[in-house]
């Protein structure tokens, strides 16, 4: 990174430790105004999360410094985890081994590959079309014919959200920027921040004054929740503008698009568990679920908003 790059990173990197600060304090005064012996589920809720962000934002601090390779090897290794959670739940017989086998080990590298080589006309169509095509043949040479539409499809489905979606946010690396810095890594903490603090307020404003159910039977989100997450997301990227090259009225509308794919892709991801017959992913983050449950905004927001970049500031 250039010195100009790095100072900004730096800023940024003081700018999220005193929000996490800010957050920290405020869910330990709220956890101790409770009565002695008494919890709160919002409010463990809301620490719980504090947490998880304490240690997500080393994780892509530590890549940042590592630089280019750092970033791309950190969500590669995020695509495998969230690979393997998803196909956990998905259905499956012996035929599809060697399908399962060539998603996790051979395109899921690939894709991260053709990320890291920048070769954009790959990784964009690579797992779409070609992995698509490949994967029920590999499935049918096997011979089991029982339920095969719903077992290739949720194979192929898990590579799409797990895989191609994730691998968006790295993919902004190969963002040619106006000025010809190479400051297309700070878009990643941009969208990053802008998803994570929209979905903090759509969730407290959802349960402060929501009223009217988005998805009655899926989650408690709330069109008001929403509004605000999105009108939050937006002020905030007005307010980070600097790190972006979208001007203050794009940066907002680029955050508003960010926040508001991410909540309804959140949605997506509960009706999945809805029909899955679970509650989290996984228990890999203690009293948060799995890695999907942490980036299901983000893996509907990336690809919108990497290709919203492209076609309209590219």
């Amino acid at each position: 990174m250039t010195p100009d790059t790095t100072t900004d990173v730096a800023i940024l990197a003081l700018a999220v430790t005193g929000i996490l600060i800010a957050f920290t304090v405020i869910g330990e005064s709220l956890r101790m105004r409770l009565p002695q012996g008494q919890t709160n589920p919002v409010v463990e809720a809301f620490n719980m999360r504090v947490h998880t962000w304490w240690g997500l934002a080393i994780l892509l601090t530590l890549a940042i410094l590592a630089g280019r390779i750092g970033i791309i090897l950190l969500f590669a290794f995020a695509s495998f985890a969230a690979l393997r959670e998803f196909l956990t739940f998905a259905r499956k017989r012996r035929a599809d081994h060697l399908s399962l086998a060539l998603a996790c080990f051979v395109i899921l590298p690939l894709q991260y590959l053709f990320v890291g080589l920048d070769r954009t006309a790959l990784f964009t169509v690579f797992i779409p079309v070609y992995a698509f095509l490949l994967l029920p043949i590999v499935s049918a040479l096997r011979g089991d014919p029982t339920g095969f539409v719903g077992r290739v499809a949720e194979t192929q489905w898990g590579l799409m959200i797990c895989v191609f979606c994730i691998s968006h946010v790295p993919a902004l690396l190969t963002y040619d920027m106006p000025d010809g810095s190479d400051r297309s890594i700070l878009l990643i903490v941009f969208l990053a921040m802008v998803i994570q603090l929209g979905d903090v307020a759509e969730y407290y404003a959802g349960r402060k004054f929501g009223k009217r159910r988005v998805a009655k039977e899926l989650s408690p989100k709330t069109v008001e929740g929403m509004a605000c997450g999105v009108l939050t997301a937006a002020l905030i990227g007005a307010v980070l503008s600097w790190v972006t090259p979208f001007g203050a009225l794009g940066a907002a509308a680029m955050a508003a698009l960010a926040s508001l794919t991410g909540m309804l892709g959140s949605l997506v991801f509960a009706a999945i568990k809805r029909d899955k017959g679970v509650k989290d992913w996984s228990h890999l983050i203690p009293g948060q679920g799995g890695l999907l449950d942490q980036l299901d905004s983000v893996i509907f927001a990336a690809p919108v908003f990497y290709h919203v970049t492209v076609w309209v500031f590219g």
